[in-house]
């Protein structure tokens, strides 16, 4: 009698060969395995989709913070004395890391879906694992409730929508257990999940989440240093340039020269935005107001910005253009002051104090003063941000906006005369806003050069906005999103029956395709696969014979049939 061992047929996986050995290294088709996942394995598991969770909200973060780029850039010009586009290296390797990790978590999730043992490589543990230390270093700002005001409704809905499509791999899972408690814990984390995104909703606020008759005029838009992605910063052809995009005041950062000159500047030096290295190479790293005004005049303030390109505009500009900006020199506040006056706009004006050494220590503000009112624009025009000796500056120029850089109490804002405030667009919430609006105390949110951004606080009911790019805001002429309460009630309730049936729908669909599976003998369907399979490229890699007694009983055998 002649016992038949199964055929056994392998036909080349591709893809299979693949997945296992870009995620773990598994060429081999031994070294695969339909086996449980180990625990170690899990929690390595459970690791890599952390460290993707994290860099998702590392990638959100810096595409939301695209409006401080600039603020950010000063920033590490001011620690380390270069200016550099320091958010370029920071976005390669964010987009660097983004990709790999994405690459890594739906390999693992393709194991899950066909079968396969996660298997990890060492090496590939090492890599992802260096990642997360280097994303806490910003995720704290991750708190700042702009960014989710902003984009909140349309995160819980890219969220419900990548939850959902995982109940593909979890009905997978549960189907195939063989373990009730272990079907019941899957199913049970998965639900709460799930159920947390249903009623998410319910804690999510954003202005711009109102009805469309309540909402007010736009927020009127004041040039921060001019228009400096246009032109060199706090030069006059920037200001010009920020009055053609029809701003309603310019802001300007004011320092004292040594011999009593207010000028404009907002850096510590002359080195970034002026050629001092070159006319004055032994000075370059003294104070900017330890230079006199003859000094300052003689200093060219565009060649700078043709040579940094700090925004990324020179490539766009003609030659006439560029020759215009590299001829710009440092701008007087008195020269400021008489272009606002003559176009009729405001003057947002923030000093700086000279420091301890400067000859003008002390009387900083008077000739600050002085300058203001001897350029002729009309004091109610200009919003004076100094604190120091307010009560002398009220006196002797009682028509000036005086304005306040602190969010102070409204009895001390009305005790010293304050009718303005002036905040960083994080620093005031939706109560603030709503509270200064209702005590009359206008309110300056800089600085604001996204769509997005100017869009949430025109919902807000901001009254004006400090920008660095008039340009681009002039073309917002309507919230970017706005939607009623019933509109987003509808959204809510429409999306979440639309995932539950999804949901439903898949899992019983794998209970179905997976019991169906489990009806065959597992010895037809291998039979059948190589009956089905017999004229295509397959290998057979062995069909053994047993035989199992010697060729007389064999005989024996034939003369019993």
């Amino acid at each position: 009698m002649v016992k038949h061992q199964p055929l056994q047929v392998y036909e080349r996986q591709l893809c299979l060969s693949c997945l296992t050995g870009i995620y773990g290294c598994r060429w081999k088709r031994y070294q695969r395995s339909h086996d449980d996942t180990t625990k170690w394995e899990c929690l390595w598991s459970f690791i890599l989709f952390c460290t993707f969770s994290l860099l998702l909200v590392w990638f959100y973060f810096w595409w939301e913070a695209h409006n401080d780029y600039s603020e950010f850039n000063w920033f590490l010009y001011n620690r380390s004395g270069e200016w550099s586009d320091g958010t370029v290296p920071i976005l390669a390797a964010t987009a660097a890391g983004f990709t790999y990790i994405a690459f890594l978590t739906i390999l693992a999730l393709c194991h899950v879906a066909v079968g396969q043992q996660l298997n990890l490589h060492w090496f590939l543990h090492c890599l992802y694992i260096c990642l997360i230390p280097c994303m806490f270093v910003y995720l704290e700002q991750m708190n700042d409730s702009v960014f989710v005001q902003a984009t909140g409704p349309f995160l819980h809905i890219g969220a419900l929508a990548a939850v959902t499509a995982l109940a593909w791999l979890v009905a997978g899972q549960v189907a195939r257990a063989e373990k009730t408690r272990f079907q019941l814990m899957v199913v049970l984390i998965y639900l709460s999940v799930l159920l947390m995104l249903y009623f998410i909703p319910l804690s999510i606020t954003s202005p711009c989440i109102m009805e469309r008759g309540s909402l007010k005029a736009a927020p009127t838009i004041i040039g921060h240093q001019g228009a400096p992605m246009l032109a060199p910063e706090n030069t006059l052809l920037s200001f010009n340039r920020a009055l053609q995009r029809n701003v309603s005041g310019l802001e300007a950062d004011v320092t004292i020269s040594l011999d009593g000159v207010p000028f404009l500047l907002r850096d510590r030096t002359l080195r970034r935005t002026t050629n001092v290295r070159r006319v004055f190479p032994q000075r370059q790293y003294d104070d900017a107001s330890l230079f006199n005004w003859t000094d300052l005049s003689s200093l060219n303030a565009g060649q700078w910005f043709l040579k940094d390109d700090p925004f990324w505009t020179v490539q766009y500009m003609s030659t006439s253009e560029r020759w215009l900006l590299g001829n710009q020199t440092v701008c007087s506040l008195e020269q400021m002051l008489k272009l606002a006056a003559r176009s009729n706009r405001s003057a947002l004006l923030t000093l700086h104090r000279p420091p301890s050494n400067h000859p003008h220590h002390h009387d900083w503000v008077n000739l600050t003063l002085d300058s203001v009112l001897r350029s002729g624009i009309p004091q109610q025009q200009v919003m004076w941000t100094v604190d120091s000796n307010r009560e002398m500056v009220r006196k002797a120029a009682p028509g000036l906006q005086q304005t306040s850089v602190q969010k102070l109490p409204l009895d001390t804002l009305h005790h010293k005369g304050i009718s303005r405030v002036l905040l960083r667009y994080n620093q005031a919430s939706a109560q603030d806003i709503k509270l200064y609006n209702e005590n009359n105390i206008s309110l300056t949110l800089y600085w604001v050069n996204e769509p997005w951004l100017y869009s949430l606080l025109w919902c807000s009911g901001v009254p004006s906005v400090s920008s660095e790019a008039p340009q681009v805001l002039r073309k917002v002429h309507y919230p970017l999103w706005l939607m009623s309460p019933d509109e987003y009630c509808l959204i809510w309730i429409f999306t979440d029956l639309i995932s539950f049936a999804v949901v439903l729908g898949i899992f019983i669909f794998q209970k179905w395709r997976m019991s169906g599976m489990r009806s065959y003998n597992p010895e037809q369907i291998m039979l059948s696969a190589a009956v089905r399979r017999s004229s295509r490229d397959v290998n057979n890699m062995k069909e053994k014979l047993i035989f199992s007694g010697k060729s007389h009983q064999t005989t024996s055998c034939w003369h019993l049939l």
